[in-house]
């Protein structure tokens, strides 16, 4: 070795160098380890369903949406002056079913969708 090696040795840059790739391989090993446990895992798990497993419509049929017209829920007035509202007091949505409950209807003669193109209703 010479006097350049010697002097790199006796200073901490060489301890630094040896430090840090030791840590490299360390980080290494551990993402190694990781992904080979990951793989061991994933062979224990269930393979996906066959089609026979797949979900089924019920008996039943098909669930379909409904369609209702909703109204602004008010916030209760507290009883008295110094009273509160809390949570308890207040309502679970901001809307309820309306009381009414109109179906929309086709016009005769309109065009069935706005800017279609066509005269509509004249």
């Amino acid at each position: 070795m010479n006097a350049t090696g010697y002097e790199l040795a006796a200073s901490g840059a060489a301890v630094g160098v040896i430090i840090a790739f030791v840590g490299g391989l360390i980080i290494a090993g551990a993402l190694i380890w990781a992904v080979r446990f990951g793989i061991k895992v994933r062979r224990r798990e269930p393979g996906p369903p066959t089609p026979a497993e797949q979900p089924t419509l019920p008996q039943s049929g098909a669930v379909y949406e409904t369609r209702e017209a909703r109204e602004p829920d008010e916030v209760p007035q507290a009883g008295q002056e110094g009273e509160r509202l809390r949570p308890n007091n207040m309502h679970a949505a901001g809307s309820k079913t309306a009381e009414d409950q109109p179906r929309p209807r086709w016009e005769s003669g309109s065009s069935g969708s706005f800017g279609s193109g066509g005269p509509g209703s004249t």
